[in-house]
């Protein structure tokens, strides 16, 4: 009774988590403008890194030297993944930008099987086509014409963040790192860019500060707290209680989220064509991600990814 209860408990925070991603599209929105999207990273990332330097300082172990340099990089990365989302949301619908974000999970494993040689099964490729004419139908809308400049910037966005996660267990093969050490190096060096950014594009810092009112703040705070904070230690949290394979799949129904939130709260306007894309990609995403799985496990001992929390809009 009580691995049920415990079981349960770790899936629905997990559920919460996915949840609260699917929700960053249509929150970063409301939030963002193209002139406000370095001052509104810039302070995202400054709050999330100053959350977690603090947390860093607390457990008194110090940062390695290996810890830095990965962390730079990868937070370099991020950046961009930031950068494109960001700037891609200002431009789109939450609705399209939550589902075309989802298509890391087919392009992460076409990137991994590039750098590590293995050839991927027909069926993934299969299922990443599905996806990609999802996306298609979705950016059209039932009309033939080309994806928006939102959603080509949130495809790359996708691109990036593939690269971001394919690098993470990458870079740590050779040697132990600490997970919330890297996190919290990333974090500093995102606030780092978009600070420097925000001084050059667009409204500064304090520009921007001074045109939240009540209602931004509390959805800021819900972005930096909620969506990258928490997140991020609930699946630290539920790694050790369950499989990563099992956080993976919970976490992968963020799309879904995505999609229900656009449509019933920003009352995104689809036709029957854009609803096809839709489904689509949530059947092309699931599917690569459960013949990745499936092949990864076959080949090799299942690892624990590195949480990705920090990566979502």
């Amino acid at each position: 009774m009580h691995l049920t209860v415990s079981r349960f408990r770790v899936d629905l925070l997990l559920f919460l988590v996915a949840a609260s991603w699917g929700s960053t599209y249509l929150v970063a929105k409301e939030l963002v403008t193209p002139s406000s999207v370095m001052a509104l990273l810039a302070l995202r990332m400054l709050l999330a890194a100053t959350v977690m330097g603090t947390i860093v300082a607390i457990r008194r172990r110090r940062v390695t030297a290996a810890e830095l340099r990965a962390g730079v990089f990868l937070g370099a990365l991020l950046a961009g993944v930031f950068a494109f989302e960001t700037f891609g949301i200002a431009h789109t619908s939450a609705t399209n930008a939550g589902l075309i974000i989802s298509l890391t999970i087919v392009f992460t494993p076409i990137l991994d099987s590039f750098v590590s040689g293995r050839r991927l099964p027909r069926t993934f490729l299969l299922a990443a086509t599905t996806a990609v004419i999802g996306v298609a139908l979705l950016a059209g809308n039932g009309a033939l014409r080309p994806p928006n400049l939102g959603d080509l910037l949130i495809l790359g966005a996708a691109v990036v963040r593939a690269v971001h996660v394919t690098w993470m267990p990458k870079l740590a093969a050779d040697r132990p790192m600490d997970t919330l050490h890297l996190t919290a190096v990333q974090l500093a060096t995102c606030a780092t860019f978009f600070s420097a950014g925000s001084v050059v594009h667009g409204d500064s810092i304090p520009q921007y500060v001074a045109q939240l009112d009540f209602v931004r703040v509390t959805l800021f705070l819900y972005l930096v707290l909620v969506c990258t904070v928490f997140a991020f230690f609930v699946q630290i949290w539920a790694v050790r209680l369950t499989s990563p394979s099992r956080v993976s799949l919970l976490l992968g129904t963020e799309p879904i989220w995505a999609a229900i939130i656009g449509i019933t709260v920003a009352n995104d306007n689809l036709t029957q064509a854009g609803y096809c894309g839709i489904g689509l990609i949530l059947a092309g995403t699931a599917w690569g991600r459960s013949v990745e799985q499936k092949h990864r496990l076959r080949g090799e001992t299942p690892d624990a990814r590195f949480p990705a929390a920090v990566t979502s809009a």
